[in-house]
């Protein structure tokens, strides 16, 4: 069900975290969130937190808002992104302990930076059955939609991700777990959705994954990561859009593999998740494989990225402008969707840069909503009216 993007011709948004304001040092540990909201100080860091991210993203132009991730800590290499769920869930003990990855897990050594993000995993054990526990998305979601009238997306870990990374004393299998988790995402989420969130992107399936990886877990390849995903998505198609965010890793905005990836060898895969719309890298990992995308993704919208999370280099308005006209070639306007590649806040980029990305990312395609006689968004950033360099009349 096509809702936020409904109504749009060439939509703009990011994928979900935005860089911390150096003064927003409120830290959720293992609270809830409920109950972090319950201290008047943290609130109010919490809510002006969001704020800021939603006004950003308001003065850049873009039509499809998110709360910036603002409940994740300041984590190294944003661990925070993986650890929060495990941190809140039932079945989870609440004693976190250096964990590695089961699989899948590249062998960075001492010396280069994200051997520092390994070593910041620490996560508590599953010492039980998983249940949703104290998750609380749909309270995170009202906080920043009554702040604005744009839909507001909201993203999740997927399940068979944060199954990699856990001491397990409970499930005998990490399928089992991964299905328990799933399970636990999946309440959750119709929950989200019940609440109205107009977006709930799932983030990295491992689907895409698989030809450079192997089943996760040696079990687990492309045709079970569906029915995974699938599982945790159920009841939420009809209720809100569903987007499957796919991307290559960016822990401290680095890249993860050497070589750049491709999408093809999974897209016939990909075209059968529940999801009303599939992101793409297409600005660092190139458009390459756009052909194949328009190709075999039909029946979804296609949400191309412009902006390069890993550099602080900002685009320029026309080379935002050729990836979508590439796009184009390939997907129709009513089925693309424009935004970034990944996050811009997982530790390595300043608001200031990300700000100017989304600002660029707005121009660029405004740029090509001109050229097709499309309604421009109105972007205040960049209106020569309020510049503080004074021109003649």
């Amino acid at each position: 069900m096509y809702g936020a993007s409904a109504n749009v011709v060439l939509p703009t948004s990011i994928i979900g975290s935005l860089p911390r304001p150096a003064w927003y040092d409120a830290v959720l540990g293992s609270q809830t969130f409920l109950e972090a909201m319950a201290n008047s100080r943290h609130r109010e860091q919490y809510e002006d937190a969001v704020s800021v991210f939603l006004r950003a993203q308001e003065i850049a132009g873009l039509d499809i808002v998110t709360d910036g991730d603002a409940h994740y800590d300041e984590q190294v290499g944003g661990m925070s992104w993986q650890s929060y769920a495990p941190l809140r869930m039932a079945g989870f003990d609440r004693a976190p302990r250096p964990t590695q990855y089961s699989v899948g897990a590249v062998p960075f050594p001492r010396g280069h930076i994200l051997h520092d993000f390994l070593e910041a995993r620490v996560l508590p054990k599953v010492i039980g059955p998983i249940g949703r526990g104290d998750l609380q998305y749909a309270a995170m979601w009202r906080v920043a939609q009554r702040m604005t009238k744009k839909p507001v997306k909201f993203g999740t870990i997927t399940p068979e991700l944060l199954a990699m990374g856990l001491v397990d004393e409970y499930y005998k299998d990490p399928v089992e777990r991964t299905l328990a988790l799933s399970k636990a995402l999946n309440d959750e989420l119709n929950d989200l959705a019940d609440a109205g969130c107009p977006v709930i992107q799932m983030e990295e399936p491992q689907i895409h994954m698989v030809p450079a990886r192997g089943p996760t877990f040696g079990k687990l390849g492309t045709a079970e990561l569906i029915k995974i995903f699938n599982g945790t998505v159920k009841g939420l198609r009809g209720k809100t859009e569903v987007w499957c965010h796919t991307c290559w890793g960016n822990p401290s905005q680095q890249r993860i593999f050497r070589d750049v990836q491709s999408y093809q060898p999974t897209l016939e895969a990909l075209a059968q998740v529940d999801a009303d719309a599939l992101t793409f890298e297409t600005c660092s990992s190139g458009t390459g494989d756009l052909k194949a995308i328009g190709e075999i993704i039909k029946d979804k919208k296609v949400v191309i990225g412009v902006i390069d999370h890993h550099t602080l280099q900002v685009e320029r308005p026309d080379q935002v402008a050729a990836i979508i006209r590439e796009a184009l070639k390939h997907v129709p306007a009513e089925r693309l969707i424009v935004s970034s590649d990944c996050g811009m806040g997982r530790e390595g980029m300043s608001r200031r840069h990300a700000t100017y990305k989304m600002v660029a990312m707005v121009q660029g395609t405004n740029i090509v909503r001109k050229e097709l006689g499309l309604p421009e968004a109105e972007c205040l950033a960049a209106d020569p009216r309020y510049s503080l360099t004074l021109t003649k009349a």
